[in-house]
């Protein structure tokens, strides 16, 4: 797992030290060199009395512990024999590599100590008592460049973290002695970035005014992990999370640890100078001559004399971007042969895909000559695919279509030109087009409108988007002369159904009805959008307009007509699915995250957000037009950031502004500005959230780069789609990330290429949807149940005598709790009414950068925070919660800020029973609240390390659900506290493993309910933490609000077959410890970190009453380095309170009295 890496001590030696820099008049300097007097750090020199001289730091001896005897088994950390003795100059420079990686490793506890060469210096001199050369270190980067950075760097970056220390105790909200205190982050509020500059001195779009450069040395290999210091003992201990009562201190090390990596780097050094030495012996070379020779290659040179002493740097990259790129084959055979290549695309991971050749058809009937023109010149077309020739004689035999073929292959064409024929025919035909994204719609009217300017006598008609984004004052005149409009289904369940009277002309002259990415609308979303279908098709029937004819296309659809014909309640429909588009040669490569040493897996695995922005990078210099997709916006704005200091890096700081991101948030403004700069090519690179991965054409794209596996493989398969628009060879990488699902298909590569794509549902009898509904359309037209049970259920005429009001004449009408616009309490998505306004006063502007949705706010934007736009940095300055508004100024730093915060998911009210049968374990139904804490945030720099804490007091979001528990038996407790195997994680296992088997029983998405996951910062905690949970399975449905969605309700159901599918689930899979077949999700919140397979068997047993075998279970602790048993941070769980009445077993009963019994039940209950 990725995490974040420390490189500082505790506050308590922080302290004591500015004391003695105050009182000492001086100031800490990059070229200070290291004082290894360490009478300062009380907690080192406890530890290590026997490693403290006068002059310096000795090193410090080997102990054989559990990690020292891990390492000698490690094939990485085997011995190299060398073949002769080592040469005397061999022997010097591995006495100057351990000096070096002694005080390296010290200086990294050290806050804000910048690794110079001058700083190191003397230290160094002092162990190897002889003077450190600069050809010797760069002889010794030559024998491990993979392992060691040695550069001339800008001196201003190192100092940003030095001055920054110092102002801490002054800048946070006046209070020097308070660590705790929420204030601006003082690199960029006081003294600019480094602390040397006045406010206002240049503006943030400027160019900063470079510093002299430094010699820079560091070891990149590896990092401490972050330790904290024990309150009681002063140990080194690994860090406890104490949420919002946490004094929030910076992290210590143990001596084990620095020793363990010191030793590791210095058998690291053996191998290489052995390996070294047996090649020169086997080639007859002079060893001492070729070490000097390739040592030349790795001696740094200042930037400012790099022109006329160029270093030798073998590069296939163009100096200017090319307008005719290389082949796809020939481009990633230059990645394979660039010098930071080391292997990373997976065995079995390079597929190769060949092109194919068109299919043409025919039409049945002669198309005019205008559209003739019209189809030639603007979209180049003489011919029709098979597919295309298929489906439009199908719509113009009178029939429903469905389209499913392959992204990119001319899908549009199929509703667009039957559209302009109905037009030709009657003037006053409509059409509606309903789109998923705003995007999408928006790319599709530039596209219809283009074929129009040749179609004569329609050149001027009025086809415009009718969305959100619509100005109040467009509104009338569209729904009244528009022929087309382009839509989504928020807008047709919100705004048009409802005012069905004001639309009654465009509904009665609605022939067509365009339904996109069908795939799109899939579990809950697709309920709501059946439902909205079936109002659309009675108002139009009830207007007389029996004719509407609904075209749907699809790309990864496993079962399209049946699909198709659920969604819209129809059965004359035609299902085309034979692809007779050409498609260019595409090559797809399963691109793995290097480890930080390549040539050892124990070093962990790097950062896949830098590995996607040097390969994004790398491809557009060489003219390939490149999308990469992300999963959160967080990581698109953070990968546009590192794609732009990569290049910035390269030299090639003039195609920064050919790269842009592209997600939600963003104006409606900007999201039309990158469309369009990306459509005419004035973009290289786009950095995208799913928000682009739908069939939006942004023009000719040549590389999907798709960053950590994207949830589905269907969503992967479509985002692969987007590149070879144009029919060109084309590639697509997945890069992996560190999480156990991407490294799963990395090691499986196969099965991204051979899974079928999963079938989609909706589910039409859920009866909180279905109500929400019949309340509609109700509300839009008086229901007659008779003849509107064929739209709804077959139910109606109970549901409405139950739930609706009946006149006098027999009609039934919305119910008075609905009103007044009931469309309004049916959320049909996830979509926010408040959002908060990103403000940007840079300079003394004023204007808003994008909006925020409530939810998001507290977790992304907070005094102090660094919020991201473009890839840029801003400061959040002034956080209004109250006026919702935060303004935020540009600014220049090194690093960023992360959100520290936790989430409880708790019951509150019971409102039903269901029993386990042949078990004295209940399952429990009811109100869910969840409550989410941000309680501070670190401050972390482009290596993840952590260069500040910083508490803040943000109030907690509290949010209500409806969602199932059962509560752990006590005796399942027993057995996992008894064989010492953490209560948590296996927890978290069992709740995955049920939530995993959901959708056999209730329809639903992965997401649609969701769990409380276990954070590995508190669950691997030494100490003992405040914040206990119950021993409980907790699930609760993520969408509907505090009435839910009724998928957890159905899920209940069904909770004994779900208890007993998920064991065999578990103990049937082949894995150790868990994998994403049994317990792990895609979608877990905490990267599965906090895992035990086997204690969920044991918590599943316990629940379904079955015999544990407690002697096969594995003996504990199954976490945490050192061996020692873990705190635990669960209690047994106790009763919610219930309502006075609910049901047990599908039973009224009253609750008479609680019994806290172990099981945690209600037992006092009687039949009503």
């Amino acid at each position: 797992m990725s995490t974040l890496k420390a490189a500082t001590i505790s506050n308590r030696v922080i302290r004591r030290k500015r004391k003695r820099a105050a009182a000492d008049g001086a100031s800490q300097d990059t070229n200070d060199s290291v004082d290894f007097d360490l009478t300062a750090d009380a907690h080192y020199e406890e530890q290590n009395p026997e490693d403290v001289d006068a002059g310096g730091l000795k090193a410090a001896k080997a102990k054989k512990g559990p990690i020292a005897q891990r390492q000698k088994k490690a094939p990485t950390n085997s011995t190299v024999e060398c073949v002769i003795d080592w040469p005397p100059v061999f022997k010097e420079l591995d006495k100057t590599h351990r000096a070096l990686n002694l005080v390296f490793t010290f200086c990294c506890t050290r806050k804000h100590l910048a690794t110079t060469f001058d700083t190191i210096r003397s230290a160094v001199e002092t162990q190897t008592k002889k003077e450190l050369r600069i050809d010797d270190v760069a002889a010794i980067v030559a024998l491990r460049p993979e392992g060691i950075n040695f550069a001339y760097v800008d001196e201003l970056m190192l100092q940003t973290d030095i001055k920054g220390a110092e102002r801490d105790a002054i800048f946070k909200s006046g209070r020097s002695k308070d660590f705790r205190a929420q204030g601006p982050a003082p690199d960029a509020s006081v003294g600019g970035l480094t602390g040397l500059e006045e406010l206002g001195s240049h503006h943030p779009d400027e160019l900063p005014v470079r510093g002299s450069e430094v010699l820079y040395f560091e070891f990149i290999d590896g990092d401490l992990k972050r330790q904290v210091q024990h309150k009681k003992t002063g140990e080194p201990t690994k860090p406890n999370r104490k949420l919002r009562d946490e004094d929030l201190k910076m992290p210590v090390y143990s001596q084990k640890q620095m020793t363990s990596l010191i030793e590791k780097r210095n058998q690291k050094f053996t191998n290489v100078v052995s390996s070294f030495l047996n090649r020169c012996v086997e080639e007859n070379l002079d060893p001492e001559l070729m070490l000097r020779q390739e040592a030349e290659a790795y001696i740094p040179v200042p930037s400012e004399s790099k022109e006329s002493t160029p270093k030798p740097e073998p590069s296939t990259l163009p100096k200017e971007i090319p307008k005719e790129r290389k082949s796809i084959p020939e481009i990633v055979q230059e990645l394979k042969d660039s010098s930071w290549y080391t292997g990373q695309i997976v065995p079995d991971g390079h597929r190769v895909f060949e092109a194919q050749d068109p299919v043409y058809g025919e039409l049945d009937f002669l198309l005019s000559q205008d559209m003739v023109n019209a189809l030639y010149n603007a979209k180049g077309i003489t011919q029709f695919y098979a597919h295309q020739a298929e489906a439009i004689n199908s719509l113009e035999a009178g029939r429903h279509v469905v389209v499913s073929t392959s992204t990119s292959s001319g899908k549009s064409l199929i509703y667009q030109l039957p559209v302009l024929h109905a037009l030709e025919q009657d003037y006053n035909a409509r059409a509606m087009y309903i789109f998923p994204t705003k995007a999408l719609a928006q790319d599709q009217k530039r596209s219809l409108k283009d074929m129009l300017m040749y179609m004569s006598g329609l050149e001027d008609i009025l086809i415009e988007t009718f969305d959100g984004d619509t100005p109040m004052h467009d509104r009338n005149q569209i729904r009244d002369e528009a022929r087309v409009i382009f839509t989504n289904p928020d807008m047709l369940h919100i705004t048009i159904l409802p005012q069905e009277d004001r639309w009654r002309t465009f509904l009665q002259n609605l022939k067509y009805v365009v339904v996109d990415e069908l795939h799109y609308y899939n579990g809950l979303m697709g309920s709501h959008v059946a439902f909205i279908m079936r109002r659309l098709r009675r108002i139009c029937a009830a207007v007389g307009n029996r004719r509407v004819r609904f075209i749907s296309c699809s790309a990864t659809v496993a079962n399209p007509e049946n699909y198709f014909k659920t969604i819209f309640g129809i059965d004359n429909v035609q299902l085309v699915d034979f692809d007779g588009s050409p498609s260019g040669r595409k090559e797809f490569l399963c691109w793995n995250t290097p480890f930080k040493d390549p040539s050892d897996s124990d070093s962990g695995r790097g950062d896949a957000l830098a590995e996607c922005a040097r390969l994004f990078c790398q491809l557009i210099l060489r003219g390939v037009r490149v999308i990469a997709f992300c999963r959160v916006r967080k990581q698109c704005e953070a990968l546009v950031a590192a794609a732009k200091s990569e290049l910035d890096s390269l030299g090639r700081s003039e195609c920064v502004a050919r790269i842009m991101g592209y997600r939600g948030g963003y104006t409606a403004q900007d999201r039309r500005r990158i469309e369009s700069e990306m459509f005419e090519g004035k973009l290289m690179g786009i950095v995208a959230t799913t928000a682009l991965e739908l069939g939006v054409d942004i023009g000719t794209l040549d590389c999907v780069i798709t960053l950590g596996f994207p949830y589905t493989i269907a969503n992967l398969r479509q985002q692969s789609g987007r590149a070879g628009r144009r029919n060109k060879d084309s590639l697509s990488v997945l890069v992996g990330d560190c999480f156990p699902t991407d490294q799963y298909y990395m090691q499986n590569p196969n099965e991204l290429f051979t899974k079928p794509n999963c079938e989609l549902q909706v589910d039409l009898d859920n009866m909180l949807v279905l109500e929400g509904h019949v309340q509609c359309a109700a509300y839009e037209m008086p229901i007659r149940p008779h003849e509107d049970a064929k739209y709804f259920s077959k139910d109606l005429a109970k549901i409405a005598e139950e739930r609706l009001i009946k006149d006098e004449a027999g009609f039934y009408h919305c119910h008075d709790r609905f009103r007044p616009v009931p469309s309004r309490f049916v959320a049909i998505r996830d979509t926010e009414e408040d959002h908060f306004a990103i403000i940007d006063i840079s300079h003394g502007k004023n204007i808003v950068l994008e909006e925020l949705e409530a939810s998001r706010a507290f977790f992304t934007i907070y005094d102090g925070a660094i919020f991201l736009h473009q890839g840029n940095s801003y400061l959040v300055r002034d956080f209004q919660p109250d006026r919702m508004i935060a303004k935020v100024e540009k600014v220049k730093v090194e690093w960023t800020t992360q959100q520290r915060d936790f989430t409880d998911v708790d019951p509150v009210e019971t409102e039903a029973i269901r029993k386990i049968p042949g078990s004295r374990s209940r399952a429990f139904h009811g109100a869910i609240r969840i409550t989410q804490t941000v309680f501070g945030y670190f401050k972390v720099d482009k290596k993840r390390r952590i260069l500040d804490a910083v508490h803040v007091d943000n109030p907690p979001i509290v949010m209500h659900s409806k969602g199932m528990w059962l509560d752990v038996p006590k005796r399942a407790l027993e057995i996992l506290v008894e064989r010492r195997i953490h209560v948590g994680g296996a927890i978290h296992a069992a709740e995955h493993a049920v939530m995993s088997l959901m959708p056999n029983f209730v329809i639903s998405m992965p997401g649609d309910v969701r769990t409380e996951c276990k954070n590995g910062l508190k669950e691997f905690a030494h100490k003992e933490t405040q914040r206990k949970r119950p021993a409980r399975l907790t699930f609760y449905d993520a969408k509907g609000g505090a009435g839910g969605s009724g998928i957890s309700t159905k899920a209940f159901e069904f909770v004994d077959l779900l208890l007993v599918q998920a064991l065999k689930r578990v103990e049937y899979c082949h894995c150790q410890e868990g994998c994403v077949e049994c317990i792990c999700s895609e979608l877990c919140k905490e990267a599965n970190e906090v895992m035990s397979k086997a204690g969920s068997s044991v918590i599943l047993r316990a629940f379904l009453n079955m015999d544990i075998d407690v002697e096969a279970l594995p003996m504990g602790p199954e976490v945490g380095e050192d061996g020692k048993g873990l705190i635990e941070t669960v209690v047994l769980a106790r009763p919610v309170p219930g309502r006075e009445r609910m049901l047990v077993d599908g039973v009224e009963v009253k609750v008479e009295d609680e019994d806290e019994g172990e099981e945690g039940g209600l037992e006092a209950i009687e039949p009503v």
